[in-house]
């Protein structure tokens, strides 16, 4: 942007819903406080005003609102138009505005960062909405066999859509899917996943824009495959990145990138505990929260406050499987958060029904303890089974869960700092 006042620059975020937006955070650290970035959020007859007005200098826009703009803007650059959505308008030094769409260079620096060169490969693009837009511009540029998946007949970029039912029979041999649809999003498609990768066997990497949670129903199937698998929060940062260089009219560093996308991703996620009864969950769980500064919850005591009792009566009255019912429920709430520390059931890996709602948001870390050292006091699992027993019934179950094992027969706190270490923090201090 050029600017002859010498008055900080107003930007934001033009939006309907904008609580849980990312982008003050993620231009704060790309630019510092060289520009001021607020979060306008503007109903749908107040959009016109604020457009035609003087109280912003440059603009991200997000939904419901790319197309909304376009009217009041006196220049679109060709890859806007030709995704047909504007994201980002500055006002240039002589009034004029201009709109800009770096959802394409967001994309395609995802590709290029996951070593994906679509060219040659059948895509399939899940969604005919705005995303999709995208998404068919930048793999139809770089050379994809663009196929366009819809629930409805709005063709996109020239490509009519087909449908879902016919994807596995026409297209068996898709090499990359971008899914550009709401399915698995927080927190009304949670868990919900656009098509079965399982039945699409020449995949060999996966897209996803939602980016919470962190892991979608479709990614976590992907990594299940080992299929290479990405969200859309590196999209949304370099997005952001080209964003402030037009907003300040200069080049900035793509390497700003990847640690904005890693400080994110790791002061959302989860950190999840499991490991036997006993094996100090409770204890690490607490001093890990207060040394992040973040929430803990014991998926335990969530059942007995839902339940309004101690967990050893749900089982002596109620029995083991309704217990199993209840702790899923729990795990389910849970996982659904962001930024917490979570401590399990001794027995929640025995449910496999658990892992997808445990891991779509966080990392799992399974704590070991000497076998000698587990209480069996007041835990009816441990009760009624030998320990060794147990131990050997779960223990690759608890591997199978786990991202990162950690031994807890020291102190909370080594066992505290052990976690940072295992999970990439640096140190403690400083830290979310």
């Amino acid at each position: 942007m050029n600017q002859s006042t010498k008055r900080p620059m107003r930007n934001g975020l033009l939006g309907e819903k904008l609580s849980h937006s990312f982008s003050p955070q993620i231009h704060r650290a790309l630019v510092g406080d060289r520009y001021a970035y607020a979060l306008f959020e503007r109903a749908p007859d107040e959009v016109e005003a604020f457009m035609k007005g003087t109280d912003w200098d440059a603009l991200n826009v997000t939904i419901p609102y790319k197309q909304t703009v376009i009217p009041y803007l006196d220049i679109i650059t060709d890859e806007a138009r030709r995704i047909g959505a504007v994201n980002t308008v500055t006002r240039l030094s002589n009034g004029q505005l201009k709109g800009d769409n770096t959802d394409y260079f967001g994309f395609h620096r995802t590709l290029a960062a996951c070593g994906c060169d679509p060219k040659g490969k059948k895509a399939l693009v899940l969604g005919n909405g705005g995303a999709a837009a995208t998404a068919v511009t930048v793999l139809s540029d770089m050379g994809a066999e663009v196929v366009l998946i819809g629930r409805s007949n709005r063709s996109v970029g020239g490509i009519v859509p087909e449908s879902y039912e016919t994807v596995y029979e026409r297209h068996p041999d898709a090499e990359v899917v971008v899914n550009c649809t709401p399915v698995g999003m927080y927190p009304k498609l949670i868990g919900q996943a656009p098509v079965e990768l399982n039945r699409l066997p020449h995949v060999k990497a996966v897209f996803d824009m939602v980016y919470n949670p962190a892991r979608t129903a479709l990614l976590q199937e992907a990594i299940s495959l080992g299929i290479p698998a990405y969200n859309g929060l590196l999209m949304l940062v370099a997005q952001a990145k080209r964003a402030s260089e037009l907003f300040l009219d200069e080049a900035l560093d793509d390497g700003l990138i990847e640690p904005i996308v890693s400080d994110i991703a790791r002061k959302t996620e989860n950190i999840i505990l499991i490991g036997m009864p006993g094996s100090g969950k409770s204890t690490v769980g607490l001093a890990l929260s207060k040394a992040l500064g973040r929430p803990f919850f014991d998926t335990d005591a969530l059942i007995a406050e839902d339940a309004g009792r101690a967990i050893p009566d749900i089982f002596a009255t109620e029995g083991e499987e309704y217990f199993r019912a209840l702790e899923t429920t729990a795990v389910k709430k849970a996982g659904m958060m962001s930024g917490a520390v979570i401590a399990t059931g001794g027995g929640v890996v025995t449910q496999e029904r658990n892992y997808a709602p445990l891991s779509q948001n966080g990392k799992i870390v399974f704590m070991h303890r000497d076998l000698k050292k587990l209480p069996v006091s007041g835990r009816p699992i441990s009760q009624a089974n030998p320990v060794e027993e147990l131990y050997a019934r779960r223990l690759p179950l608890y591997k199978a869960f786990a991202d990162v094992e950690i031994d807890n027969d020291g102190s909370p706190e080594n066992t505290v700092q052990s976690i940072l270490k295992a999970l990439g923090y640096k140190s403690q201090g400083g830290l979310p």
